[in-house]
């Protein structure tokens, strides 16, 4: 739903899945920086919602690959090319 402008949703878990990754649109937000010269910074951000099925997936799993998946986009962006 991103690519057509959404800023967030929740996916709904289809029958039979364990999991479905939601990704919204990326929006620039003004965000507090002590480096900037006024003291603010403008920054793109992503909301990410992942649905589970606790009956399938491990919940501190999930939240295991959330902050995986988080430090790969801020971080190892290309990685994401190969």
């Amino acid at each position: 739903m991103g690519m057509f402008g959404v800023s967030e949703f929740g996916a709904i878990l289809p029958q039979g899945q364990g999991g479905i990754l939601a990704v919204a649109a990326t929006q620039e937000k003004i965000v507090p920086d002590d480096r900037a010269i006024l003291g603010m910074k403008r920054e793109k951000r992503m909301t990410v919602t992942l649905t589970c099925d606790h009956r399938q997936i491990y919940g501190s799993d999930a939240a295991f690959f959330l902050k995986t998946l988080s430090d790969i986009i801020e971080n190892k962006s290309e990685t994401l090319l190969l």
